[in-house]
């Protein structure tokens, strides 16, 4: 196994529970990937770059018993707090009806809609739940899973439609949309305006937290937990898991990957290998370059793996005072903080990121975890992460080591808008850049989905036709990390399902030998 992140570990503890004898390399000091908590500055545990739990496959979580390991989670509530530049908030409550009073603020129509809307999305979740769990369906697979015309409508929605066109046919408050509308930018570089930011939408939907359906939240210590009890049960079933060691190439004989050289020079031989890091890292990077054909390495040059994000990190003296909701504590900081009013606001945010600028102003995502959970800081303390957005993969000038402490000004500068005093609060701040994690995390372009979740690079196509069901066009190679179906988000289902393809074909190998 190569790579230690969510989904690397996920398959490692499938694989063993299976029976196979399992080695997972990390070429960090740690397991996680991008799903880990680092304690930058003593006593705050800082969720460096994941930060939402929601996600992780409910299966995962039973099948390899992760509770046992320590894995517990808190659900947001309430789920969102939008501040307004006016003074106004729009705050959504995990109880609908509570939901409509404050959505009632800024339209009754939009009030009234608001529960069928849901119900709509529930029906969303329900049809995508599946095929997102499962192998990766064919477009006529897809297409069959939305049969009828109004589920025809419903797949024209979302593969076809903007986020901005479907939500302005259910809302008319450009606030609402605009709090609804954000998880239509996570995981792809491409704008609420634009065809196919339907289905991010959708894909970003499909969560389920404490027997929530729909709901997001916390894992309790910080999201390195979730990889900290991943590491454990695949311990737990026999795998064996080396930090610190990176792999320089994968080894070839008669046409076939049989094992691994390591960046110290050791050989490690392998009946199958098993990549969770990205695809084009995998094919272009690490495998011999006379296994990997001329027209699969064109495929690979057209799969987008572009970064969306900046992560602005930072340790607090205090919570910040909002001007919209002075209470400190308040309810809203227990949720995800959206800074942009508007999906207009988020348009232009994207349109300056084109041009080969962090977006300015950004729009923002801030969580304050120990809000809810006191153990990730000091007494008294808290800590802050902010998914900031867009933050291209390269500059038009300069690289992003020029920028970093111009764009925690902007940051902190766009948030004093919201809360005046938010300066005042930060006692130690981080700025992660998509170059940093480039370089950290061997990520191709910073793209922590591993690839654009967009619906030309889902299903079948992801990452490439033909390549979709884990086995890559390299005999003994398979993908087991975001890259693959369904793509990326802390979900666990790749390396799962890379798991189970892995396991039959060593039982049909062992068959046929037999």
């Amino acid at each position: 196994m190569v790579g230690g992140g969510h989904n690397g570990l996920t398959c490692a503890a499938y694989l063993a529970r299976g029976g196979a004898r399992v080695l997972v390399l990390e070429r960090r000091p740690i397991v996680g990937g991008a799903c880990v908590t680092e304690e930058p500055w003593p006593g705050f545990r800082i969720n460096t770059y994941a930060y939402l739990a929601g996600m992780l496959s409910g299966r995962v979580i039973d099948d390899l018993g992760l509770a046992r390991h320590g894995y517990r989670t808190i659900p947001h509530d309430p789920e969102a707090f939008l501040p307004l530049p006016d003074g106004r908030s729009l705050t959504l409550w995990s109880d609908p009806v509570r939901c409509q009073k404050e959505i009632a603020k800024f339209s009754q129509r939009d009030a009234a809609a608001y529960p069928r809307y849901l119900q709509r999305w529930s029906e969303v979740i329900a049809l995508l739940g599946p095929v997102l769990g499962g192998p990766p369906p064919s477009l006529r697979q897809l297409a069959e899973q939305f049969r009828g015309p109004d589920y025809e409508r419903l797949l024209r929605d979302l593969v076809l439609r903007s986020a901005e066109d479907l939500l302005s046919e259910w809302f008319e408050s450009e606030e609402l949309k605009a709090a609804l509308g954000f998880s239509a930018c996570v995981g792809a570089f491409t704008s609420p305006s634009r065809p196919g930011t339907a289905y991010v939408l959708a894909h970003n939907s499909v969560t389920e937290l404490e027997g929530r359906a729909g709901a997001w939240g916390f894992t309790v210590g910080g999201m390195g937990r979730t990889t900290e009890a991943l590491a454990a049960a695949a311990r737990g079933f026999g795998a064996e898991i080396q930090t610190g060691t990176g792999v320089k190439t994968f080894l070839a004989h008669d046409g076939r990957v049989v094992g691994v050289e390591t960046e110290d020079g050791h050989r490690i031989d392998s009946r199958v290998v098993a990549s969770a890091v990205d695809i084009k890292r995998t094919l272009l990077s690490l495998t011999p370059p006379e296994l990997v054909s001329d027209e699969v390495a064109r495929q690979l040059r057209g799969f987008r793996t572009c970064a969306t994000t900046l992560k602005f990190n930072a340790a607090l003296r205090r919570l910040p005072r909002f001007s919209a909701k002075p209470e400190v504590p308040g309810p809203h900081h227990q949720a995800s903080v959206m800074i942009g009013p508007s999906l207009e606001y988020l348009d232009r945010a994207y349109e300056c990121a084109r041009a080969g600028r962090l977006s300015d102003p950004p729009f923002a995502e801030i969580l304050f975890q120990s809000a809810a959970d006191p153990s990730v800081a000091p007494p008294g303390h808290h800590t802050m992460t902010c998914s900031v957005k867009y933050a291209p993969t390269r500059l038009a000038e300069g690289a992003w080591s020029d920028h970093r402490a111009a764009a925690a000004d902007l940051v902190l500068g766009t948030l004093e808008e919201y809360a005046p005093d938010i300066r005042e609060t930060v006692e130690h701040a981080q700025v992660v850049t998509p170059q940093d994690i480039e370089t950290t995390l061997g990520m191709t372009g910073g793209s922590c989905f591993h690839g654009d979740l967009t619906p030309d690079q889902m299903f079948s196509m992801r990452p490439f036709p033909g390549a979709s069901g884990y086995r890559l066009p390299v005999p003994g190679l398979y993908l087991c990390g975001s890259s693959a179906h369904p793509g990326g988000g802390v979900t666990g289902i790749p390396g799962r399902n890379a798991a189970e393809v892995i396991l039959a074909d060593l039982r049909q190998a062992a068959h046929t030998s037999g």
